[in-house]
């Protein structure tokens, strides 16, 4: 039986410049600040990262203990440590034994500002390590995790430096030790950025490319032109390669937001977010943005043509952000098309929100053909639930093919600003989405995210660990800052 769930608006050296003085209590629950970030094509958490570096941005007070464990579908733990804030949580699962969970945020406790929890007990304890720089580098964050098939952990994120790179470590005893960091991703333009890593592992048996590893990345220029890259490694990480996917976008044209998702027959599959910088406030906020695909079938070796899967619109820039801003808020969100596979049926799926003009709405689309065509994206809650959709990810389960959508979601504040995390799933290979579930315990505030209500990070993460999903999300619910908290949904 079928179950319920189923770089800059200038130069990049000019960006620089905008950084504001600002010192910020990590507990501060006040209403929001603006953004003393620039407005910028990289990353949140590169922004972000540069100013605590610089001193520009300080992390002050005590930050709170985690959370005890909260009753409901999964219990909701805190996987990160408390103290400082903790966002951007994507979550892996071990594919040889589902209790085996990695996740990860940009981790202010940590010297790197990345930090990684890893558990063998489905949560109950975690092993948290703070990840290392390389040698005259900082570390900028968006954290990335994987398992290979050999029960092998791989943990990515950024180094700014001279060079601004990717790096990768690795564990072989479930998180207790890593390796030292090395480099996964350059820069392709001379004297260029890496931003917005992600890490995709080949963990299908049957695969020719079993095992391989795949990063994608975008690669900015220090004129904010824009390009795709995806690096692989098949031999642990011991070398790389590095291929360009598409051609350079001149700013305005921006390229940025890219996701990874590996069939059982090894072909990869790479998604990202092409948007114009000519929005009313100068970016891409209340633009149409265009979400855009290629595969690899030999080991990320050779690429396909990119190609439109559909478009969607951000939602206006009212806070001095790049790629537009949450209602009610000064926090700058993301639109990455994270995408999915069913090895089951052979459909792809891709999961996305786009600004009603009233409302940010969560959305999927789904191809029966590899990527060639994409159907009409339809809503993954009914026309009644009329509040903000944000942040979704998705995963697919391998035993039924049935694609579960999660994000966070403000339906229950009549106010449009605390959410809680959700779930969904299609059940009919992407037709329809239903069963909307609640996989938070607890409402979040947004305002409170550490920062004085200007940065929560850039998105969550979603995984199938055997039967059971499990989530990971920005989570405020200690009223003081944000934090790693993991839930889910067992299926019986």
């Amino acid at each position: 039986m079928r179950t319920l769930l189923r770089v800059l608006s200038g130069p990049l050296v000019i960006g620089l410049l905008l950084l504001l003085s600002l010192t910020v209590g990590a507990g501060a629950t006040s209403s929001p600040a603006r953004p003393l970030l620039p407005k910028s094509p990289i990353s949140g958490s590169v922004l972000m990262a540069r100013a605590i570096h610089s001193g520009q941005i300080k992390l002050t007070g005590p930050g709170a203990p985690a959370m005890p464990l909260k009753s409901g579908l999964l219990k909701n733990v805190q996987a990160s440590g408390g103290g400082q804030p903790v966002n951007e949580d994507p979550i892996a699962a071990n594919p040889d034994n589902p209790l085996d969970l990695l996740t990860g945020g940009n981790d202010y406790n940590c010297g790197s500002l990345q930090g990684f929890y890893a558990t063998t007990d489905r949560g109950t304890n975690w092993t948290r390590t703070c990840m290392s720089v390389l040698s005259g580098n900082i570390g900028c964050g968006d954290p990335a995790v994987g398992y290979d098939l050999n029960n092998v952990l791989y943990i990515a994120g950024l180094d700014c430096g001279s060079p601004s790179v990717a790096v990768f470590e690795k564990s072989t005893n479930n998180g207790v030790t890593w390796s030292a960091p090395a480099v996964a991703v350059n820069a392709t333009f001379s004297g260029g950025l890496v931003d917005k890593d992600w890490l995709q592992i080949d963990d299908s048996p049957g695969s020719p490319f079993r095992n391989n590893l795949y990063i994608s990345a975008t690669q900015f220029d220090p004129s904010s032109n824009s390009q795709i890259s995806v690096s692989h490694s098949s031999n642990g990480g011991a070398s790389w390669t590095t291929k360009v996917v598409d051609t350079v976008q001149f700013y305005p044209n921006v390229d940025q937001f890219s996701d990874l998702i590996i069939g059982a027959d090894g072909t990869v599959y790479l998604s990202w977010m092409r948007c114009t910088a000519n929005g009313s406030a100068g970016d891409c906020g209340g633009t149409t943005a265009t979400f855009m695909l290629s595969r690899s079938t030999d080991g990320g070796n050779t690429w396909t043509t990119p190609a439109v899967i559909t478009t969607a619109t951000l939602v206006p820039d009212t806070c001095g952000a790049f790629y537009g801003c949450l209602p009610n808020t000064s926090e700058r969100v993301s639109d990455i098309p994270a995408i999915g596979i069913d090895n089951v049926g052979g459909y792809l799926y891709v999961a996305f929100y786009t600004w009603t003009g009233t409302q940010m709405k969560v959305e999927l689309t789904t191809s029966t053909d590899g990527g060639e065509t994409w159907s009409k994206p339809v809503p993954v809650s009914p026309s009644t639930v009329t509040h903000d959709q944000f942040f979704p990810w998705i995963a697919v389960n391998s035993l039924t093919g049935h694609a579960t959508v999660t994000w966070l979601d403000r339906r229950d504040d009549p106010s449009n600003i605390k959410y809680e995390a959700f779930g969904a799933s299609s059940t009919n290979d992407g037709i329809s989405v239903g069963g909307n579930v609640k996989l938070a315990t607890a409402m979040s505030n947004p305002n409170n995210d550490g920062f004085g209500g200007f940065f929560m990070g850039d998105y969550t993460g979603a995984v199938y660990a055997g039967t059971t999903l499990e989530v990971s999300w920005m989570d405020s619910r200690n009223g003081v800052n944000m934090q790693d908290e993991v839930g889910g949904y067992a299926l019986r």
